[in-house]
């Protein structure tokens, strides 16, 4: 039977079935007529990021991403959009099969600058173009030759500063040629410096594009920067080389002058200090730190140094999650507009340079439901524009004055689509083992009876990091795993937030060290156990899935318990013994795990699936990336060798191209439809198996 086919029959089973949200039958003409949660239709839902704010406040540019799957493509495109802060429109301003990103208003407004490949074939770089707002041609700014990565408008509008990594070298090209070329690990970094692009007067008078200057020269790889408002200094952070693990550990701040490319150091600690941001009065410069030594599990705190580097950095008030993301700084240079998440929400906070932190965006006295990303603010800027979305309402582009939270929408990007009868979705408590109170979210079944409570196979959903959060974020969006396409078949889907979560705050985030798949689990069998208590889950149709920490937790779950009827490992991390030498980020799990491996193995081991295989009676199926480097592919593969050699049921699931994640439509919206139908066949091996063995 072909895919299409069982889908097709799951989906008319389902009609034919599931409770509808009146609790009647569904009629020939409803069932005609409303469309169903398919992974094809999440895929869908466009996602919106990167807000930006004209300098007068009237527009908002923002990128909408949609998913292009037509024949053999199976990619995503983006174009920048421009709304009216007024909502009276809105619409595309770039075009074509090329994406285009990173929006950005010149100071003047005359102006929308973005990054694109376009114009030439496969192998382009990255630009910077500009588009005139009045309408006309878009025009390349940059010519780089590795790429142009974050760029930024000097406050005088006259040119762009912007990332660029090291090109290859003549010889380095030769000998790639001449496939005289091996790779020395962790050797000959490229790293990425600041270039400068002088503007002409007119979008097609630049001059020498290919000639940029460099600001910046050496051993050392610039992650971020801000321009000085006078124009003359650029603030930049740096770590000493590009890998990803190094950023977790080594980062510092220096000033640039634009004239002479000198680079000074301004803050340079045993901590990790990044993200620099200079006030509109020029005096300060905040940044996100990590104090007196580098946090790998988790820090954020917001500092502030002046902008000579006279006196000592100090750090502001500390934020609910200790885990800020500068937006902007205010205008009159008193205070920072940030963004953390609280709980499962995402908001907007108030951080002054003395004084208490609060929460901006809150209505009634409380913060606002749902999830804000992507806030900006333009220097000085009377309106901020971000992203909002709810558990049951897609993505949208929202504006609100500085002055006072008062939101208004100005999109219908995705408001327009038809939604199918969606599962509800409710915020959640419950206690763990030891008496710490656990958050989550529940996902009913279409059509869920709350009165009656009618118990449904439960799905348990845990999620990666471990210093990830469940959030409130629309429940129909595609993502590998697809929650209302699983209310729809009936499940009901317990997302739990258990210690180690983000947005909790620090010491809650930090309770998971050297305790990994112990008091978790706690947390996550509680859960389990509050939903059977309450009607909602019936016991004997007990799931788990995750990806990533989630895979992690899913592997060490089936080693402590059978209550499951069957398992799907996404990504994850059975072997800390043998993953914490191979992956990309080996300090992360060094600092949760408290020790190095040979100074603690029983450690590793004692938290480790691999070394308790023994225990496991639970069907598994392992999901992975081939071209994982967080999570190698060979984690995923020694589950589902040691499952095989148990006679354990299992089956692995190799997504070819994909990294930490599928990034390929079709590769994403193929998970959780292959999850279901593993779940399904193990439920029905093992009623058999159940009713064989009655007398």
């Amino acid at each position: 039977m072909t895919t299409l086919l069982r889908t097709v029959f799951i989906l008319a089973a389902l009609l034919m079935t599931a409770p509808t949200l009146s609790g009647q039958e569904p009629t020939e003409s409803d069932t005609a007529t409303l469309p169903s949660w398919t992974s094809e239709f999440s895929l869908g839902f466009r996602s919106i990021s990167s807000t930006a704010l004209s300098p007068d406040g009237k527009l908002v540019a923002f990128v909408v991403r949609e998913a292009i799957t037509e024949g053999e493509k199976s990619e995503y495109l983006s174009h920048i959009w421009v709304t009216a802060t007024d909502g009276s429109w809105s619409r595309q301003y770039t075009q074509g099969t090329s994406s285009a990103t990173s929006p950005q208003f010149s100071p003047d407004g005359r102006w929308l600058a973005f990054t694109t490949k376009r114009g030439k074939g496969e192998d382009a770089t990255s630009q910077v173009w500009r588009l005139a707002l009045a309408g006309g041609e878009a025009t390349e700014l940059t010519r780089s030759e590795s790429g142009a990565g974050q760029f930024a408008f000097s406050p005088d509008g006259q040119s762009i500063a912007y990332l660029a990594r090291d090109p290859e070298t003549e010889d380095e090209e030769k000998a790639k040629k001449e496939k005289r070329d091996p790779v020395l690990v962790d050797q000959n970094h490229k790293y990425q410096h600041l270039y400068l692009h002088t503007l002409g007067q007119t979008a097609l008078d630049t001059e020498k594009p290919e000639d940029d200057p460099r600001l910046t020269e050496g051993s050392f790889h610039i992650t971020s920067f801000d321009w000085s408002p006078d124009g003359k200094t650029i603030v930049i952070g740096h770590q000493r080389d590009p890998r990803i693990n190094t950023g977790m550990i080594d980062g510092d701040l220096s000033l640039v002058s634009v004239e002479s490319g000198t680079v000074t150091p301004l803050v340079a600690t045993a901590g990790v200090e990044g993200s620099p941001m200079f006030s509109p009065d020029g005096k300060w410069i905040a940044y996100v730190g990590t104090g007196s030594k580098a946090e790998p599990v988790g820090l954020g705190d917001v500092y502030a140094i002046a902008a000579n580097g006279e006196n000592a950095p100090f750090r502001l008030e500390k934020t609910p999650d200790q885990s800020a993301n500068l937006v902007a700084w205010r205008a009159d240079s008193k205070s920072l507009l940030i963004s953390e998440s609280i709980g499962t929400t995402r908001q907007l906070l108030d951080l002054p340079v003395e004084g208490a932190v609060r929460v901006f965006s809150e209505q009634g006295g409380e913060p606002m439901a749902g999830v804000i990303g992507s806030p900006s603010l333009a220097r000085g800027g009377t309106h901020i524009a971000y992203v909002y979305q709810t558990r049951d309402q897609p993505p949208e582009v929202y504006a609100s004055p500085t002055a006072g939270f008062a939101p208004m929408k100005l999109t219908s990007i995705n408001s327009t689509i038809e939604l199918p009868p969606m599962g509800e979705t409710d915020l959640v408590t419950w206690t763990s083992k030891d008496g710490k109170t656990i958050e989550g979210l529940i996902t009913y079944p279409v059509g869920f009876d709350r009165v009656q409570r009618a118990k449904a196979p439960l799905i348990l959903n845990v999620h990666g990091g471990p210093a990830g959060v469940f959030s409130q974020s629309f429940t129909g969006s595609a993502s590998i795993y697809l929650l209302q396409y699983f209310a729809e078949q009936g499940y009901a889907v317990l997302r739990p937030n258990p210690r180690g979560s983000t947005g909790y705050g620090r010491d809650f985030r930090f309770d998971n060290v050297r305790d990994w798949g112990f008091g978790d689990y706690e947390d996550l069998m509680a859960g389990v156990d509050w939903a059977i208590e309450q009607g909602i889950a019936d016991p004997e149709r007990l799931y788990v899935m995750g990806w990533s920490y989630g895979g992690y937790m899913t592997s060490f779950v089936i080693t402590r318990t059978s209550r499951f009827q069957a398992a799907s490992m996404g990504a994850g991390l059975p072997n800390l013994v043998s993953m914490v030498h191979t992956t990309d980020i080996p300090d992360y799990l060094t600092a949760h795990q408290g020790a190095e491996l040979w100074e603690d193995i029983e450690e590793y081991e004692r938290h480790s699936a691999m070394y308790h295989l023994d225990k496991v009676t639970t069907p598994t199926q392992i999901l992975h990336g081939m071209n994982d480097l967080r999570v190698p592919f060979d984690q995923g593969r020694e589950l589902y060798l040691g499952l095989q050699r148990l006679g354990i049921p299992t089956e692995m699931v190799a997504y070819p191209r994909t990294p930490h994640g599928p990034r390929e439509p079709k590769l994403l919206i193929d998970v959780s439809p292959r999850i279901l139908k593993w779940f399904e066949a193990n439920t029905a091996t093992s009623s058999s198996a159940a009713t064989s063995a009655k007398p």
